[in-house]
């Protein structure tokens, strides 16, 4: 998914306006999810990009994608920059000596 969203249309109410962003970006997470992965692949992960605009996007990291939306909201910006790209994960080992907090 590669958008520029608005968030200030005239007749529609910003709130309501930020939801329907984030429920389409959750809608696109769960249909990238579904789709079969490849042998030795073991989940789906997103390459991101964020910004005002697509010249100033910047890489981030998946799960920051709705605090970075908040903060755009909370700064009074009118549209934000979004590109996902979906990807294979593998997962790796921990390190020796991590210890969970439990």
């Amino acid at each position: 998914m590669k958008k520029t969203f608005k968030l200030n249309i005239e007749g529609k109410h910003p709130e309501r306006l930020l939801e329907a962003t984030k429920h389409e970006i959750r809608k696109y997470v769960k249909r990238q999810r579904r789709v079969a992965l490849p042998e030795g692949a073991d989940f789906w992960d997103f390459d991101c990009r964020f910004g005002s605009s697509e010249e100033t996007a910047v890489v981030v990291h998946f799960a920051t994608i709705t605090e970075l939306i908040d903060g755009v909201v909370a700064a009074k910006g009118d549209q934000f920059f979004l590109e996902m790209l979906a990807k294979t994960g593998h997962r790796t080992a921990k390190p020796a000596g991590f210890e969970a907090d439990q």
